[in-house]
């Protein structure tokens, strides 16, 4: 299995065995990625976050703070990111009144390879930070769908979902 420079499998080597791709020869652009994600649960646990009642805290600051610091250890435990120097990160919360609350993180960098993981890393991070502090209240929430929503920069351009 040969990773040809045509090969859209970019992290496997000419063994075609896992690598973490090498980015030393490409030039460092502005990049920024956005992800979304959601959580399902019962209007009375979304109102119970919304009015500050649940039991271990503020869930959004505590998941805020999440979001935030998974997005900088991403490549801690995603095999082949590249650890980054983030520039921002920027979680936001919405819900729909009833029973679903969305989160939102944009992830922005100046380097040599993209930020898409640490945005969707961050939303991860942010939802099943919310999950384990509803979770006395509210055992079967759901989370997902996960998602990337834009990238800027790089060679292979923007994306918008």
């Amino acid at each position: 299995m040969s990773n040809s420079p045509n090969s859209p499998f970019t992290h496997m080597n000419e063994q075609g065995r896992a690598r973490m791709v090498d980015v030393s020869d490409k030039p460092q652009s502005k990049r920024t990625a956005e992800a979304a994600t959601a959580v399902r649960m019962r209007p009375e646990t979304l109102a119970a976050i919304k009015e500050g009642k649940i039991a271990k805290g503020d869930v959004l600051a505590v998941a805020q703070v999440a979001g935030i610091m998974a997005a900088k250890k991403t490549s801690d435990w995603i095999p082949m990111c590249h650890p980054l120097p983030l520039t921002g990160v920027d979680i936001r919360f919405s819900d729909n009144g009833d029973d679903l609350l969305e989160i939102h993180a944009i992830v922005r960098t100046t380097g040599q390879t993209g930020v898409e993981m640490e945005a969707l890393t961050a939303v991860s991070a942010a939802a099943l930070t919310v999950y384990d502090m509803c979770k006395a209240l509210q055992k079967d929430m759901e989370i997902g769908p996960t998602m990337l929503l834009t990238k800027t920069g790089g060679k292979s351009g923007d994306y918008t979902r």
